[in-house]
Order: structure tokens, then sequence, then C-alpha cells
């Protein structure tokens, strides 16, 4: 694992990285989780349509300041890369957990880990996983759209730092210059209006492995969204940010809700409320801005569970209980990866209990 990148292959003693099993799919449910995931696509950019055509930012706790930046960058398109979403397939029914949009991880072990270990393990049977391939081309695409160096932003944890070397040698492949950076590091030059790396070079375009939920509450988040209004601020040098800031929309546990609000009873969608009056007697309760399983309360007939975390204050979205499937204790969740919003691989991550954290295990897949 570690001569092929993946340094946090075990946490705690514990392994995250776990070939003691691994999931077997067929052809059919291969194609029925690629089916679902490119028809949630398809539902969630209607949600987006929705959500700007009646201004709901409100109702999903975006702050003000930014919804100039989210409607602009929906309707010009900007450069965006990829998502997650999380699914929880049983082997019979496909239910929409959440959509990871803005800052996905686990893609090392769903690009290049698990493709390693299906050539050792399995070379005469095949996985779901298109990732590399589908993220080099493209950057190839973008590259007529972006400053280069493209800037890949981050903070200083291994996954993260793994993460976006990852993303930098799939865009080197693509041609791209590009350089590392930690977001602690991204400066602002005040004199040319200008965001800029170590060394004062304006910095065009930047991958930022960083929530825009977080970068708004901090000092250089206006300046952000300043980068972006080029028409409002014409003396103030544009940076182009990867993911955009429409993917706040997505990557927002209310767009469950709308979703469920525009297509009630769907097949692929859990009954979801931004409120509690719905007296739901089986639910999860999670975080609008929630991450890595932080904050978590599962509530069916046989358990009651709460998970820790810095977002015990909500806001919360309320979403009835998925048909997890459990083999021998080990609850398991289907990460299906898109890249330009084109369904492409797979990642299952498995847990001791109903709620899957950031320390919960990886396992592979092959069909």
């Amino acid at each position: 694992m570690e001569r092929q990148g993946l340094t946090f292959h075990s946490v705690e003693n514990e392994p995250y990285w776990d070939e003691s099993a691994y999931w077997e799919f067929s052809g059919t449910e291969i194609d029925r989780l690629e089916r679902a995931t490119r028809k949630l696509q398809e539902m969630c950019l209607a949600a987006g349509d929705r959500i700007i055509a009646e201004v709901r930012f409100a109702d999903m706790h975006i702050p003000e300041q930014a919804w100039d930046s989210i409607l602009r960058s929906w309707n010009e398109e900007p450069p965006a890369l990829y998502g997650r979403m999380d699914l929880a397939f049983d082997g019979h029914s496909i239910k929409l957990l959440e959509y990871n949009a803005d800052t996905p991880t686990s893609l090392v072990e769903a690009a290049v880990i698990q493709w390693h270990w299906l050539q050792d393990c399995f070379a005469g049977r095949d996985q779901f996983n298109s990732i590399h391939e589908k993220l080099v081309a493209k950057w190839k695409d973008l590259k007529p759209y972006v400053a280069e160096p493209i800037y890949f932003a981050h903070e200083e944890v291994d996954e993260d730092l793994i993460t976006v070397s990852y993303l930098r040698d799939t865009a080197s492949q693509a041609g791209l210059r590009n350089v590392a950076i930690a977001m602690r590091q991204v400066g602002w030059f005040a004199p040319e209006q200008s965001f800029v790396d170590l060394g004062r070079q304006p910095m065009g375009t930047i991958f930022k492995l960083y929530p825009w939920e977080k970068m708004l509450t901090e000092p250089f988040g206006k300046l952000a969204l300043q980068t972006m209004a080029r028409g409002q601020h014409a003396q103030t040098r544009a940076t182009q940010w990867i993911e955009p800031i429409w993917k706040m929309l997505w990557s927002n546990k209310a767009l469950l809700a709308v979703l469920w609000e525009m297509f009630p009873g769907h097949e692929y969608l859990l009954p979801a409320y931004l409120d509690s009056s719905r007296e739901m007697k089986q639910y999860v309760r999670k975080p609008l801005f929630g991450r890595e399983g932080s904050n978590i309360q599962y509530k069916s007939q046989e358990l009651l569970l709460e998970t820790p975390g810095p977002y015990m204050r909500g806001p919360w979205l309320y979403q009835g209980l998925a048909p997890l499937p459990c083999v021998d204790g080990n609850w398991a969740v289907c990460g299906s990866w898109l890249v330009d919003g084109e369904p492409c691989g797979l990642g299952v991550r498995e847990a001791r209990s109903p709620v899957v954290r950031n320390v919960d295990r990886f396992v592979p897949h092959l069909f």
C-alpha cells in the first residue's frame, strides 16, 4: 500500500484498507448502480435549477454573501471535476444517502489501490473503475479554460495531501503544469487585489480540497467571492476555483429534501425533510454541512446511535432509513464516483454500525 501511495492504510492499528474480504457484484448489478447514478445526476441538475429559480439559499443556510456568486457560477458553468454519491444498495433497492460534491475523499483507494488489488489477486475479473482515465481526459478538456500552473490547495493532513498528489498526477498526465500549496499558504496581495503564492505570483486557477462553507467563514472568504465577481470589481484579478462555488448546492444535505419535494416516492430517494415535524419514528438526522459521519443520529426500532463531531448545533436534515446491507456485522455503503457528471467507478466502505465514518474500512470490489 505504501509503495502505491496509500500511507494511511491503517488507523490506530486497525486496518483502513481491508482486503480480508471483498464485495462481488454481477454485471447486471453494476449496470443498475451506473444507471441509478446517472439518473440521480439528472435529478440533481433539476434540483439545482429549482433552488436557483426559487432562491432557496436561505433554506439551505447558505450565507447571503455567496448567493450572487452561486447564481453566476451555475449559469456560467465554470470547470467542475468530480463527485461521489453515497448509495445504499442491498441487492434490491438503490437509495441516495448523500452527494459528496465539493470535497469527496477515498479517491486514491477507489481509483488506484483497489485496481492494483484486482490485478494482483483476480487478474481475470473486472471492476467498475475508469476513474483514472476519466480524470485525465477531463483535465485535457479543461486545458483551454484554466490558467497554468494550476495550484492544488489542501489542508496539511495525510489523506488530503495524498488525494491532492494523486489529482496533480492526473493533471500532469493531461499536460497541465501544476503546483501544490497548503491552504494556509494562499496569500492576498492587496496592491494588485490578487491571490498569490509564496513567491507573490498571481494564482489564476486554484483547485481546493477545502469546503466552501468553511472558506466563507474565514477572512479570505469575501475575497474569494470578490475574485469571482469580475464585472463588479474591475480592479480585482480573477481567480478560478475548482470545485466551483455552485457545488454548495449539492454538498449540502438540504439537497436531499429538495429532491424528495420534487420527486416524492422516487425509487432512488429516501423521504427527507428540513424539520422534525413529520413525526418520523425511524430516521437519520444529519447536519446540513456535516462530513465524515460526524454528529449523525440514527434512530430505528432496535437502535439509537449518535456520533460525535463539530456540528452538534446543526442545522439538520431528517432522512428515512435506508436498506443498508449488513454481512457478519459489517454495514456497507457504495460510493459511486462521477467525473464530468458521468458515472465511472465504485468504492465500498464498511463499518461495524450503520453510520460509516471517515476511519471506517475501505473494501475492494469486483464483478
